[in-house]
């Protein structure tokens, strides 16, 4: 019998285990879905935006290509912030984009997209298939590209192409298995590979694969005097986090967090970790002063924000970068670049080393003193008393979410990661991704517990993702720290010197009123007393709850902002 491309399609998704479809979808979708299979499973989100969020939580917790499906010119141009989001968090993710009937596309009729280069250079891979026949296996590649490249792979279908025959035997495709041995494959150009002339006079970076390195980069580590660590997402595993311990151990060295990180490189309730970078260059070099040797891992050498001249480090400082990121290696004006699983160029440099390999599978937890407590009489609600009240109640294993920017280094100091996947955020730096990623995070990992922490600005750009964890029961808590303005905003306009900010504030929006509206169980908090008594009974059951929660909590503006 003769199957259609949708039929081989089916079978393409199966085999690569992507059998949830994220979609908000249109009429260009409709002969792909319409009799989805049982076996597949629909999830609806109510903008493109947390279609792609919700994907992207998904990816970064199972570490695989998760499936979002697009609408045409409208649905990939709503998606392409959150699909920015997702190449620099570095989630995986196949993205199917639905277009106009083939056969009259050269008319330009409605809803025909031009497509090529909407989203621009941040997809890994992109592909509009010349026949009908190529999708299943444009499909198939687009895993492996994602996969491999750690990041978005857009494929672009024609709706009439679903229905067209096809034999099986005919597909081409890529391999059912993609084993990587030896040196990394020639590297492409990818996002981001410029260096800024007065960072280093080291451009061209000495870049080796992890396999021949490793007693260099241990020679360069036992020479150092003053080493010093900077740990950055690509390092959020339990096996780079043992390794990283025992060298810091080892080495008795500082470790700091890589500034506007998505994921914590370290456990940062160690008593080696030293904080999360200041994002200053000035202040960067000031941090790292005294240290000969700066190793970062899973991170490119350095993040900054805003521009300050001068540079990276003191004279007499060489930098090491360790990732499995070409991007991050091409970009890092470091002394050696080794590209490769951090994870296995740590338990290699430890060996040459002469650590034991045991010496870092635990490391310090226990009780949090955040050193914050509640106001004062008279005193106002602020963002830090929040964070203080969730710091003393999450247990350890609690996936935080991330997207407040004003109180961003507050949450870092009260509310450490201290497992794995302990912090995630948004490393693009636009808003609209907690709600939906987080959303993601539980479907795909349900036994963590899973808290958001979202300013009332950000989350009124993905609020549309609370329908969508209440329609498929994800017992999510969402704590908005709502002060009725981009507080963000308001700050760094203090610190320039060209008059009042022109934005309002919108005290007048609820975000409790506006999650009702959307179905999901809400609360709205004004006091300390009332914050603390819906925590002690709301997150004892975080582990097992099905149903979401947003605590609207109404706290003062912060009146200082040092990134």
């Amino acid at each position: 019998m003769m199957l259609t491309v949708r039929d081989v399609t089916f079978d393409v998704l199966r085999r690569h285990g992507m059998t949830t479809l994220f979609a908000n979808p249109g009429s260009t979708e409709v002969p792909l879905l319409c009799g989805l299979p049982d076996d597949l499973s629909f999830v609806l989100a109510l903008h493109e935006g947390s279609v792609v969020g919700m994907a992207t939580g998904v990816a970064i917790a199972t570490r695989r290509p998760a499936l979002a499906l697009l609408h045409t010119t409208a649905g990939l141009g709503n998606a392409v912030g959150a699909i920015a989001t997702a190449r620099v968090n570095r989630a995986p993710l196949v993205v199917i984009v639905g277009q106009q009937d083939r056969r009259h596309l050269a008319l330009e009729p409605f809803l025909a997209g031009r497509l090529a280069g909407l989203a621009g250079d941040y997809p890994v891979w992109f592909d509009q298939p010349p026949r009908a026949q190529d999708v299943p296996g444009a499909i198939a590649r687009a895993w492996h590209e994602a996969q491999t490249w750690r990041g978005p792979a857009l494929v672009v279908v024609p709706m009439d192409d679903w229905l067209a025959e096809m034999d099986p035997q005919e597909v081409i495709a890529a391999p059912r298995q993609l084993i990587r041995a030896g040196r990394p494959p020639e590297l492409r150009d990818t996002l981001g590979t410029s260096a800024a002339p007065d960072m280093r006079d080291v451009l061209a970076i000495d870049l080796h694969s992890s396999a021949d390195v490793v007693p260099e980069l241990a020679a360069m580590v036992a020479e150092a005097c003053t080493p010093v660590i900077v740990a950055g997402s690509g390092a959020d595993s339990s096996r780079t986090w043992a390794a990283l311990v025992a060298l810091a151990e080892h080495l008795g060295c500082p470790v700091w967090q890589e500034s506007f990180g998505a994921r914590a490189g370290f456990p940062q309730d160690h008593n080696l970790h030293a904080g999360v970078l200041p994002a200053g260059r000035a202040q960067q070099r000031a941090a790292l002063g005294g240290h000969d040797l700066v190793l970062v891992v899973g991170a490119a050498a350095l993040r900054h924000y805003p521009y300050q001249p001068g540079p990276l480090v003191e004279a007499g400082t060489r930098i090491a970068v360790v990732t499995d990121d070409p991007a991050e290696a091409h970009r890092s004006p470091a002394d050696l670049a080794v590209l490769g699983p951090p994870a296995t160029v740590c338990e290699g440099l430890l060996a040459e080393l002469g650590v034991p390999a045991e010496a870092g599978r635990t490391w310090r937890t226990g009780e949090r003193d955040p050193g914050v407590t509640g106001p004062g009489p008279g005193e106002p609600m602020r963002a830090s008393h929040v964070l203080a009240a969730l710091a003393v109640r999450l247990a350890p294993d609690t996936v935080v979410v991330e997207e407040t920017p004003s109180s961003r280094p507050d949450l870092h100091r009260i509310l450490p990661a201290r497992r794995p996947l302990g912090f995630v955020s948004a490393a693009m730096g636009g808003l609209g991704f907690a709600l939906p990623a987080a959303v993601g995070l539980r479907m795909a990992a349900p036994e963590r517990p899973m808290v958001a922490v979202v300013g009332d600005g950000s989350a009124i750009y993905g609020v549309q993702a609370l329908w969508s964890a209440v329609r498929y029961q994800v017992g999510a808590l969402f704590v908005v720290l709502a002060n009725g303005r981009y507080a963000v905003m308001d700050r760094l306009a203090d610190l320039h010197e060209g008059g009042k900010a022109p934005w309002p504030s919108f005290e007048e929006v609820s975000l409790s009123g506006l999650a009702r509206s959307f179905g999901c169980p809400a609360i709205r908090v004004d006091d300390h007393d009332h914050l603390l008594a819906v925590l002690d009974e709301v997150v004892p059951t975080l582990p097992t709850r099905t149903e979401p929660l947003l605590l609207d909590v109404a706290v003062v503006p912060d009146t200082v902002f040092r990134p």
